[in-house]
Order: C-alpha cells, then sequence, then structure tokens
C-alpha cells in the first residue's frame, strides 16, 4: 500500500499557565502537525514544533521542508515499511530536525494503524502508562515555591524548576521549594543554559552543602560549552543532565568522549524522529549513560510518540512529558491524556489520534 498525500497543519493552541524558561516565555504551543495519509485513507499524525530558541525550527521553515523536499520524497512509496522511508528523509537534507521527527512519527504512526496495534507495540513494547515530571517555570522563589506547592498536591511526585534566570538567587529558589514541598517530592532542576561554569559549580555545591537533595541538574551552561559542562560534572556531586548540548550521535559521542554529562535528554524534536532518538539511547545504554525522554512545547501527538518510545524502551530516571498537560485546549482530537502524573496512551492504533479540529488550525492541501 503505497503514501497517498503528505498534508500540513498549522496548529496554535493557549497554554494554560505562561512557561517561562531562561531562553524564552512563551504563552501558545505552535507547532505544525503533518498528516501522510495512504490509499485507503487512513492517516498518521506528526508534529514539528516551533522552538526558535533551541532548534531553530519555524513552523514555516519545516512546512517548506516538509513540501519541498520530504513529502514528494515519500509520496508513492510503501507505507509499511517506515524504518526505509525513515532512513530517506534522514538523509535527504540537512537539519530540520523537526520537520524529519514529524514525518518520522507519521509514518510510524500510518505503519501502527495499517497493523491495528498502538504505536507502543509497533516499537516493541506494551504499557501504556507512564508517569512524567512537571515544569515549575521561573520566577522569584516566593512563586516558586507557591507553585511547586500546588503541583505537588496535583499529585505530581518529580518537579522541574527551571532556574538560570539569576544565578544569585537560584540557591534561595531550591531552597524555598524544598521547604514548601518536604522530602517526599523529587526536585530537579533545568538551568536552560543560563549560568558560566563557575556560576554552576556554585550553585550546585551550595545545594549539595544545604542537603536540599537535588536529583540531577539539567543543561547549566552554554549547548556548546562542551568544556564547561565537563569542568562542571567533574566538580559536583549532583547527575548532569545534558540536553541542548545532545541533538544526534556525533553530539552524544562527543559528550561521552569528554565525560561531559551523567545522563542525556532525547527529545525526538532534536534528534529527528523516533528511529534517531532510539539509536541515541542505545548508544547511551552501551556507554553506562542515563537516559530522560523529554518534549519541546508539543501537542499531545508529539508527547505521545515520546511516551510510546519511553513505553517501549524505558530510561533510568522519570521522563519529562508534561508539555501536553500545559494546553488549555487542543485542537486535536483523541491521543494520549493525563492522569495526574502518569501519561496514559490509549489502547488504539497508532498513536489514537483521531482528527484535527480544522476551524482551530491553517490547513495547507
Amino acid at each position: 500500500m503505497s503514501i497517498a498525500a503528505v498534508r500540513t497543519h498549522r496548529l496554535s493552541a493557549p497554554l494554560h499557565t505562561p512557561f517561562v524558561t531562561a531562553l524564552r516565555r512563551t504563552t501558545t504551543v505552535e507547532t505544525l502537525v503533518v498528516e501522510v495519509v495512504d490509499e485507503d485513507g487512513r492517516s498518521g499524525f506528526g508534529e514539528a514544533p516551533q522552538v526558535w530558541q533551541v532548534t531553530g525550527a519555524s513552523i514555516d521553515g519545516s512546512r517548506a521542508c516538509v513540501h519541498e523536499m520530504l513529502g514528494p520524497l515519500i509520496a508513492g512509496r510503501d507505507a509499511d515499511d517506515p524504518n526505509a522511508r525513515c532512513a530517506e528523509i534522514q538523509r535527504a537534507v540537512a537539519g530540520n530536525e523537526a520537520a524529519k521527527a514529524a514525518v518520522d512519527t507519521a509514518l510510524h504512526d500510518l505503519a501502527a494503524r495499517r497493523l491495528g496495534v498502538p504505536l507502543v507495540r509497533l516499537l516493541g513494547g506494551t504499557r501504556r502508562r507512564v508517569p512524567t515530571d512537571v515544569t515549575v517555570s521561573a520566577g522569584d522563589a516566593v512563586d516558586l515555591a507557591a507553585t511547586a506547592r500546588h503541583r505537588a498536591a496535583d499529585g505530581f511526585t518529580v518537579l522541574k524548576l527551571k532556574v538560570g534566570t539569576d544565578a544569585a538567587g537560584d540557591l534561595d529558589r531550591v531552597r524555598a521549594v524544598r521547604a514548601a514541598v518536604g522530602p517526599g517530592v523529587r526536585i530537579r532542576l533545568d538551568a536552560n543554559q543560563g549560568w558560566t561554569p563557575r556560576e554552576a559549580v556554585r550553585v550546585i555545591r551550595g545545594i549539595e552543602d544545604a542537603g536540599l537533595d537535588v536529583e540531577l541538574v539539567e543543561q547549566p551552561v552554554a549547548h556548546w560549552d562542551l568544556d564547561g559542562l565537563a569542568w562542571v560534572s567533574d566538580r559536583v556531586d549532583v547527575p548532569i543532565l545534558a540536553d541542548e548540548s545532545v541533538f544526534g550521535p556525533r553530539d552524544l559521542v562527543e559528550v561521552i568522549r569528554r565525560r561531559a554529562a551523567d545522563l542525556v535528554n532525547v527529545k525526538l524534536a532534536k534528534a529527528g524522529g523516533l528511529r534517531p532518538a532510539r539509536a541515541l539511547l542505545d548508544l547511551a545504554a552501551a556507554h553506562g549513560v542515563g537516559t530522560l525522554v523529554g518534549s519541546m512545547m508539543e501537542s499531545q501527538i508529539g508527547v505521545g510518540a515520546a511516551a510510546s518510545l519511553v513505553a517501549a524502551y524505558g530510561t533510568t530516571v522519570v521522563p519529562d512529558l508534561d508539555a501536553a498537560w500545559w494546553l488549555a485546549w487542543s485542537p486535536v482530537r483523541g491521543g494520549m491524556r493525563y492522569d495526574g502524573a502518569t501519561v496514559v496512551l490509549p489502547d488504539a492504533p497508532g498513536l489514537g489520534v483521531k482528527g484535527i479540529d480544522e476551524a482551530k488550525i491553517q490547513p495547507r492541501a
């Protein structure tokens, strides 16, 4: 059965609460949904989130890549061989990881739908429930403590605090949150490249000396500064998680070679899809590097794909899959849902997405 059409839909949906990091502040999810359709009219879905400050991907750029390069490449080809199609799209263009991820996910979703099995089964797993952390947006110590208290009351037991906006005050922020939630809640930090190496060591050592029990610190320094990342890792006891420093295998090889981080955050929109993300997880495992699967600010399409990957492959720490939880509403019908601090995958073919509410997006045939 051949691929009959490749379509894109621009999706914009509001968040119920602003999402604030050291890199950006956003009140919406802006993403490109890719729909791959077979000759029987079945559709598979993927998405390419717009994240200027991290991946550099834009909706217009991803749409151009899909319509001018990736779509024509797979049109008319076998819909039942996602591995071959995904290998082809990886070679077709340089960069454009978000666009590649969207097409890769849509191909996997379509293949699973054609087999009548959930995506997680296509990937080799059976689990339908995956735990997640929840992010606490950057702010002052009082705001972070209040938000953390609310999130813990919502049932989340792993909180990711966004820090890095003000190194001088970050220790007080962590101290306030720990006092607010007590010892039963796990705390991890994400500086989003906001510290210098010296600031990172100073803050993390302060956290250690204060006994604040932080699980890990994500991307403390600039993505390009692997020497700085390694310098920090060598001088603190809290595990260091590389995120923006690792997009593909070559990046991870360099992090491993330099012993720059203890864990890696694998995201479909950085890696280029499920196929390369699996390769990153395998590479990390082979070298004793811890793993976490995360996502950008995405709908239930991207989060469902990432959760399916976790359900099939596992990670060494609780994944970061709260992105769709932030949505006030979504044009995407069906797909994954949240049950407290758990992502629940649907017992339905593929991602279980039933369609897109066309009245809330800008379609392009």
